[in-house]
């Protein structure tokens, strides 16, 4: 095993790599920009090394820094997690040629995988259902001949893209040219590529993915599906596993088609095989991620397997001990990101300072989360606070224990989506599995704040605080409706504020 490895990335993503090698036995290296000098993962990890300004083209996204680290502190490997270089064909071929182990895949499986046209071809050709499309980048005329042969509505996608950058959808003939502009625009501008292609949107679809795991001797295995359908602005806010409503056959070929695809790449490590499916449970493939996924905990928890040690072990070279007849599902489990940001008004960002924080325990319950009472929050990254996962034996239960978990959770002084998980955990459509990716623009009663019941625990741990009276009533902090003595208070968004 290796000795040392550090982590280039922040946030509970490092915070979760760090605690897997420090279980494996290997000594932990933290990197961190001018913003992130408190965060919890400096802390727990066993060096941390400055990299540079808050903006992460100051730090986490430059390339040398990171490798300058990994010389000085004698690192054998590194793990990126995700975002950030996770998905950089460049880094992985720098730490190839520093003789560092990137703990991924190659950068070609990276590269081949990292644009979505190319995967596209490489999905043809190894037989994966595809959505009808154009079968590569096309320019303004071909992009509309496209759309007039596979009929409207379609998505215009981004080559390069990926967290909804660059998409737009289009139902009408009339309204293509401007969104095509659009979408070239913001393409161009996120990811310095403006080629897009052109695809049939799926009416009601769902958004499923295929887990997978592979070693460097020719095993490949599916770890089951996650449904990730509950979504904003195209970004995951709710994930699950298994995934409600599919059947047995449809689940192993989903999983045999996420192998097929992987090998195709020779793929090493943990990816994500994303498929869009509809209401029939016909299934397309939409892309690859060569990373471990955000909602990685949900297929952790029902299948025992932990996918950031497998990541490191078979990045040194270990061979999976396990074959696919050995993997089952064991229960039921929800992932739920909490963020700082309000519902109410778009998701809109909430940064700002968390006077105090109690996450919620108990049996089936786990918090990965990087914040802590008097942690800042700040504008240069992803606002996302925690990712809050529940186990339980079936799915009934796991949405009432999920529920029962988030209105324990304490986040004073920022605005959060919690009070908006706990209505999606209590909506009747939800609980009864009838889900597509345009769950939350059905429901816009879902985003309004209203009247919640604190439980006891909740008011107990909000009054342990110091100076809890002053803190709530102080201009300093936004504007309370708090009733200290708990008969009911207003939930903006879960955060007592």
């Amino acid at each position: 095993m290796f000795n040392k490895i550090l982590i280039a990335n922040r946030g509970e993503i490092a915070v979760r790599i760090i605690r897997a090698c420090k279980e494996l036995g290997a000594t932990t290296v933290a990197v961190y920009s001018d913003a992130d000098r408190k965060s919890l993962h400096v802390a727990l990890a066993d060096e941390a090394y400055h990299i540079g300004g808050s903006a992460p083209s100051e730090s986490y996204l430059v390339i040398d820094k990171i490798i300058d680290v990994a010389k000085k502190s004698g690192a054998q490997a590194i793990h990126p997690g995700f975002g950030f270089l996770s998905e950089n064909e460049a880094f992985a071929k720098r730490c190839e040629k520093e003789k560092i182990v990137f703990i991924g895949p190659s950068a070609e499986a990276i590269r081949l995988m990292g644009d979505k046209i190319t995967a596209r071809k490489i999905a043809q050709n190894a037989k994966v259902p595809l959505v009808p499309g154009s079968d590569g980048a096309v320019t303004d005329v071909e992009a509309s001949g496209v759309a007039e042969k596979i009929g409207y509505p379609v998505m215009i996608k981004a080559s390069a893209g990926g967290g909804g950058k660059g998409m737009r959808l289009v139902r009408d003939k009339e309204d293509f040219e401007s969104s095509l502009r659009m979408a070239r625009s913001e393409a161009r501008s996120s990811f310095g590529d403006d080629s897009v292609f052109v695809e049939r949107f799926v009416e009601e679809p769902r958004h499923v993915e295929i887990q997978i795991l592979a070693d460097s001797h020719g095993n490949t295995l599916y770890l089951f599906e996650r449904e990730c359908s509950i979504q904003r602005r195209h970004q995951k806010v709710i994930e699950e596993a298994p995934s409600p409503g599919i059947s047995a056959k449809t689940r192993k070929k989903m999983g045999e088609v996420a192998v097929r695809i992987s090998k195709a790449v020779d793929y090493t490590g943990a990816g994500t095989v994303e498929f869009i499916m509809d209401q029939k449970e016909n299934f397309f493939f939409l892309e690859m991620n060569t990373r471990v996924q955000v909602e990685h905990p949900v297929t952790e928890m029902i299948t025992g397997v932990d996918i950031v040690k497998w990541m490191v072990r078979i990045a040194d070279g270990e061979k999976l001990p396990f074959k696919q007849k050995d993997l089952s599902i064991n229960g039921w489990a929800v992932e739920c990101r909490v963020y700082a940001e309000d519902p109410e008004t778009n998701f809109m960002p909430s940064p700002g300072h968390l006077h105090y924080v109690k996450a919620p325990t108990g049996p089936g319950i786990r918090d990965d989360s990087s914040i802590y009472s008097g942690y800042e929050v700040t504008s240069f990254y992803d606002p996302m606070l925690s990712k809050l996962v529940v186990w339980a034996e079936s799915r009934e239960a796991a949405i009432d224990k999920m529920a029962s978990a988030l209105r324990e959770y304490v986040v004073l002084g920022v605005k959060t989506n919690i009070g908006f998980l706990i209505r999606v955990m209590n909506n009747d459509v939800f609980r009864e599995g009838k889900l597509d990716t345009g769950f939350i623009e059905k429901h816009p009663e879902l985003l309004s704040a209203g009247d919640v019941d604190i439980e006891p625990a909740l008011i107990a741990a909000a009054l342990a605080v110091d100076h809890v009276e002053e803190i709530v009533e102080s201009d300093k902090a936004p504007q309370s409706n708090w009733k200290l003595l708990g008969r009911k208070a207003s939930l903006s968004g879960g955060s007592l504020i």
